[in-house]
């Protein structure tokens, strides 16, 4: 077996969520760490640590949308969310670092991914992280970035560059798309299977899209309304809000942006546009898209894509990548025992992305002049720059 089937091509014509996937395991401080060789980093492997200047402090919610019933499972009632909050935090306060998934989570994780893995769901789960649970935040006011995973992946798998970006100074709104992953814990302790990763939705990924769409606006509602659903709502800037996402996660965040003003530049990680750029464009909004060298000629809605994007936009590609070279997901299939099939490191990947994602909200969502953005950089030569 091959971590293709970890990363996961859904079983249908439409959803095909991209090639394989993996790394080698590295209990890592900062990007530059050697690897650690005891038996406990082995056991319990840490995501890189974060590289901005702040602690990060992470909080949960559950948010139930009840002028919405579930698009996948009507019977289920409303459109319910799970929501991890990170957010540049205060040194010293908080609990202990947050879990990365529950044992339940990771179990339906192998069960649909690696259904003969012979891991036990502890070692997924256990993943280490750098968020520290209900740490106080900073004082002061951030620019939100909502992260969407990709299809039938649990949110869990974006934590490093969520964590990454509010070490930077955002809030971050990681959002796991009920019955479209593994498996989402609630807080009763039921965990809700995949409903449709099996089975898509025959009329294809632009209805996923679009109803990931619909559900971070609610999230967006929610958290910056006249009654915000997180205590600490306080911090984020509403004026300034951002999407990111991979694979269907990334076309989700296209999708956002063409039905949802409020959502100001955007960022596509190696997904298909599914849900193509409206005709009239996105009113001048700025995008990212951030792809696996070969995006095409597999995939041809790439440049149909760039060619209608009307304002600021860049195209990155990265050499030696492969669809899940953007998440954490390399770090979780060598857990899992498959073997690697992207050239480039797993750090390195994580170095170059967390570079690149945050360099583009740095300079759209704060104003920072970003060079990396300019063109070719002689420190990252796997990268491709393309330029309007």
């Amino acid at each position: 077996m091959t971590r293709s089937r970890f990363l996961a091509v859904a079983v249908s014509a439409v959803l095909v969520l991209g090639p394989a996937l993996t790394l080698p395991v590295v209990a890592a401080g900062a990007a530059s760490a050697a690897p650690a060789s005891s038996s406990t980093a082995a056991e319990s492997p840490q995501l890189p640590r974060p590289t901005g200047p702040h602690a990060v402090g992470r909080s949960t919610l559950h948010l139930v949308d009840t002028d919405r019933p579930d698009p996948w499972v009507p019977s289920a009632g409303a459109r319910q969310l799970m929501v991890s909050m990170y957010y540049p935090a205060r040194r010293g306060t908080g609990g202990p670092t947050a879990p990365y998934l529950t044992t339940e989570e990771a179990r339906h994780l192998l069960e649909l991914r690696v259904p003969d893995a012979t891991v036990p769901p502890e070692v997924i789960s256990g993943v280490r992280t750098w968020a520290h649970t209900d740490a106080r935040p900073l004082h002061g006011r951030f620019p939100l970035v909502v992260l969407s995973p990709g299809f039938t992946f649990p949110r869990a798998t974006l934590t490093g560059l969520a964590e990454d970006l509010a070490s930077r100074g955002y809030v971050v709104a990681l959002v796991d798309h009920t019955y479209e992953n593994a498996g989402t814990t609630f807080p009763d302790g039921q965990t809700l299977p995949c409903a449709i990763c099996e089975t898509p939705p025959p009329v294809g990924g632009s209805t996923v899209a679009e109803s990931r769409a619909e559900d971070v606006s609610f999230v967006l509602d929610r958290l910056t309304g006249r009654h915000p659903a997180w205590r600490h709502a306080r911090v984020i800037d509403a004026q300034r809000i951002g999407m990111a996402g991979h694979s269907i996660g990334g076309n989700a965040a296209l999708a956002t942006m063409a039905a949802d003003a409020r959502v100001r530049a955007g960022v596509n990680m190696d997904g298909t546009f599914f849900a193509p750029v409206p005709a009239a464009g996105l009113d001048g909004r700025p995008f990212l898209m951030v792809g696996a060298e070969n995006r095409p000629p597999r995939d041809t809605s790439w440049d149909e894509a760039w060619a209608h994007l009307d304002g600021w936009k860049r195209w990155l590609s990265f050499a030696g990548t492969d669809h899940g070279s953007f998440t954490d997901v390399p770090l979780l299939a060598e857990l899992a025992g498959l073997p690697d099939t992207a050239t480039m490191p797993y750090l390195r990947s994580q170095v170059l992305t967390r570079a690149y994602v945050a360099a583009f909200f740095d300079l759209h969502l704060k104003g920072v002049p970003q060079p990396l953005l300019d063109g070719p950089s002689p420190a990252n030569p796997e990268v491709t720059v393309r330029l309007p």
